[in-house]
């Protein structure tokens, strides 16, 4: 990389190993790598850093099988498996994750690492909401937990022009034109990106809907009634539509 900063004469790469080396614990960092991109670059980057470290993968159950397949290479990351699984985690809740309630995010995501300084790939670049986050933060819900993202100021181009400059491997799936490689049917993606992933991964759909007739049942057990939803289809139309995102009184009784 040959993006130079003017004060320190250094390019982005060595600024974000100086950072590394500068809040390197003694026990060495927790590396949250979830196989795309941008977690590639920051295990490699920790690599170089010289600092301790242990990379871990979050299996979510959910996760495109090839991405899977590529994690598998590395020889160097855990692979953490979940507790419950997604399609057992829907029916406990009875009702599919969307992008108000993201309670998925803190099964297969949030609990790890803690104690721990965990270094991350958040980038500004990649969203509004992430575009407000320090490079260094402590976690809210445990405030021995803090998180590191040495990578916080590059753009995609930073990322991609730092893999090929190191000849990093990453996911085939990029080369099929996907920009964003995380779980099947993630509603923060939104619907027409849903809707593509499950065409590419129909046995997901397949698993989903399943899934949703068995959380009807389980809400009909537990004595919830839900006026919008009378079949896994029901549940899957309204979860692929804008309707998640929204305000609605009948969605506040149904999450309730």
């Amino acid at each position: 990389m040959s993006n130079l900063d003017l004060f320190s004469g250094k390019d982005k790469a060595e600024i974000a190993i100086d950072r590394l080396q500068a809040f390197c614990p003694p026990e060495g960092y927790y590396v949250a790598f979830s196989g795309g991109k941008d977690s590639v670059v920051i295990l490699d980057l920790v690599k170089r850093s010289g600092c301790k470290y242990d990379a871990h993968y979050h299996y979510t159950t959910v996760d495109p099988p090839e991405l899977v397949q590529f994690i598998k290479t590395f020889a160097d990351v855990a692979i953490d498996k979940p507790e419950i699984s997604m399609w057992k985690l829907i029916i406990k809740k009875r009702m599919p994750p969307t992008r108000r309630v993201r309670y998925c995010c803190e099964y297969f995501k949030e609990r790890y690492g803690q104690g721990r300084r965990v270094v991350t790939g958040i980038r500004w670049a990649e969203s509004r909401g992430r575009s407000k986050r320090p490079m260094v933060e402590a976690c809210f819900k445990d405030a021995r937990t803090f998180y590191v993202r040495p990578i916080v100021d590059w753009s995609n181009e930073d990322v991609w022009s730092y893999i090929r400059s190191q000849k990093l491997p990453y996911c085939k799936l990029y080369d099929e034109g996907m920009d964003r490689i995380g779980c099947i049917g993630c509603p923060l993606a939104g619907p027409k990106k849903m809707m593509e992933e499950f065409l590419r991964w129909p046995r997901f759909k397949k698993a989903y809907l399943k899934t949703f007739e068995r959380c009807l049942k389980k809400r009909d057990a537990d004595g919830l009634i839900t006026n919008k939803w009378n079949s896994g289809q029901d549940i899957m139309d309204w979860w692929l539509s804008d309707s998640q995102s929204k305000d609605d009184p009948d969605q506040t009784v149904m999450f309730e």
